[in-house]
């Protein structure tokens, strides 16, 4: 039995401080890979350095629409960014219009670029959307997202969301919050993405999952998205970590794990 983070930001200071104890964890817990994913080009250099480190952590490249003030990538940037073998996704991209609000439109201008960028690297994205669903769909439509495809990073949008993203090729990634006993619409769309299409995730240091919710999450824990999705499918855990995985492996397209 196996399992993957397929979104966590081990480069933040939380988790980089004790690199060694997460690590270890994660082997404990049988998560035999972790995606450490980019949130702004500052960053991105320690983000890659663990991937270059360490053979079980991959790298993503993005700015992430709440970070405003930042270098403002465009599509070359991070396709050059984007050329190092340890990269394998473009993003955290997306929309939030949960944190930031008034006149963002740098925002969808950012979203169009790394989607243009993963169209031309090849490279699946990875997307956020908060309160923004309806543009989200309409910008990855317009800009064509299927043709690179890539995942729906922490979901937690109906089911009629879901459904567009899944029409665009799109995987859906759960995290810790299916976990919470309030989130019974998110319960309810976990069961009814097919199994081929289910990725799962900790988006650590945050959002840990029962029974740690309220403490620092680490990739560790994802075992527990899978116990979850487990239950409220009715299969096994070990089926469970067998098909995320298989999917992880597809969708960025490595080697076996």
């Amino acid at each position: 039995m196996s399992f993957i983070d397929s979104h966590c930001h081990l480069d933040f200071p939380e988790l980089a401080a004790n690199i060694d104890g997460v690590l270890e964890q994660m082997r404990q817990n049988e998560v035999v890979n972790a995606l450490c994913v980019s949130v702004n080009l500052a960053d991105f250099p320690q983000v890659l350095a663990l991937a270059e480190q360490y053979p079980n952590l991959y790298a993503s490249v993005g700015v992430h629409p709440d970070y405003e003030g930042v270098e403002e990538p465009d599509a070359a940037r991070l396709v050059e960014l984007a050329q190092h073998p340890r990269v394998i996704a473009i993003g955290e991209t997306g929309l939030d219009y949960f944190r930031l609000k008034g006149d963002l439109e740098w925002q969808r201008t950012r979203f169009r670029n790394h989607i243009r960028a993963a169209r031309e690297c090849g490279k699946p994205l990875i997307i956020h959307t908060r309160e923004a669903a309806a543009d989200t769909l309409r910008i990855m439509a317009e800009e064509n997202a299927a043709e690179a495809g890539g995942v729906m990073h922490c979901f937690t949008e109906t089911w009629e969301v879901a459904e567009a993203a899944l029409a665009m090729g799109f995987y859906i990634s759960f995290s810790g919050i299916v976990t919470f006993k309030n989130a019974k619409q998110l319960k309810d769309v976990a069961q009814r993405v097919p199994l081929e299409r289910i990725l799962l995730e900790t988006d650590a240091p945050y959002l840990a999952p029962v029974p740690h919710r309220g403490k620092l999450n680490q990739p560790a824990y994802v075992k527990h998205v899978a116990e979850e999705i487990a239950l409220l499918r009715g299969i096994g855990v070990d089926e469970v970590g067998r098909r995320t995985t298989e999917n992880f492996i597809r969708l960025f397209g490595l080697q076996a794990i």
